[in-house]
């Protein structure tokens, strides 16, 4: 007596290739995620190792010492300070700013209809593809004209609306997708159009501010163009143009160099830890009549 075998479904034949594939991309994601972050390895490795391993040419993975006096000589550098105290007057002004108006200017785009509003967004896309310094000379010959140099309203001023498109556009985008039902049920329990946006729209559109956030702050913290040309006073250097000092006609100190770049981007991925947090608690807060 014979025995035959029911053929193969073609879920049991593509099963095989679909784990091949899932392995493949797997594979390929770690592949990615490790380029994308030997840099930054390379980066804090590089401010524990001593002066003498950095400039030898027989580089490893591991340095054969640790110091920490890089830091120790970071810290100590002339105007780091001041640097922390000029990032921070910039950066955190900029993006309560830069996010206060992209707010403002996404509900109004995105809520109500008046004439210019498609030019106006076609005009913020446009402002996001021409390079920044295509625009250096333009921003510093209008701010001489007005004071603005040495000054940090200055470079306040070119942070905040070099993030303004991006940011409006963004947020404009978590405000269509909020229903209007949702304000105007709030607005017939008794809320005014600001008591409506503070309990409703504003805790569902937290998404978008984080994101926008990060966006801005990255781009003021880490700017380092406009932060040189605009500002020639050591005692206002940001800490990117702060970092030259580490370079002078006796050498760099790489040590030091690395330390204060790993530093500087403490304050950026703290702040990034903090956010991540309220993007997802922002999706169903106040949409829910409790």
């Amino acid at each position: 007596m014979s025995t035959s075998t029911a053929p193969n479904t073609p879920a049991q034949v593509l099963r095989p290739d679909r784990t091949r594939n899932r392995l493949g991309y797997n594979i390929l994601a770690l592949v990615t995620a490790a380029l994308m972050a030997f840099p930054v390895y390379w980066l804090i490795i590089s401010s524990l190792r001593p002066n003498h391993e950095i400039r030898s040419y027989d580089q490893t993975l591991w340095p054969s010492s640790l110091t920490f006096d890089n830091f120790a000589r970071a810290v100590k550098q002339d105007n780091f300070g001041t640097a922390i105290q000029s990032s921070l007057i910039v950066s955190v002004t900029a993006v309560v700013g830069g996010m206060i108006i992209a707010t403002l200017a996404a509900l109004a785009i995105g809520r109500f209809r008046f004439f210019g509003r498609k030019a106006l967004m076609m005009v913020m896309i446009l402002v996001q593809m021409l390079p920044p310094t295509a625009m250096l000379i333009p921003i510093y010959l209008q701010l001489n004209a007005m004071g603005g140099i040495d000054e940090y309203w200055g470079l306040i001023v070119v942070y905040l609306v070099s993030t303004l498109p991006f940011a409006t556009i963004m947020i404009r985008g978590f405000v269509i997708n909020i229903p209007v039902e949702l304000e105007e049920s709030a607005m017939v329990d008794g809320c005014t159009r600001m008591g409506a946006f503070r309990r409703v729209i504003f805790p569902l559109l937290a998404p978008g501010l984080a994101a926008a956030s990060i966006f801005a702050l990255v781009n003021a913290w880490n700017e380092y163009l406009f932060a040189y040309i605009l500002i020639n006073d050591n005692s206002k250097y940001t800490l990117n143009v702060w970092l030259m000092t580490f370079t002078t006609e006796r050498g760099t100190d790489y040590g030091a160099l690395m330390a204060a770049s790993t530093l500087i981007s403490i304050p950026v991925v703290i702040f990034f830890m903090i956010i991540q947090g309220k993007m997802a608690t922002g999706l169903t807060s106040g949409a829910v009549k409790g």
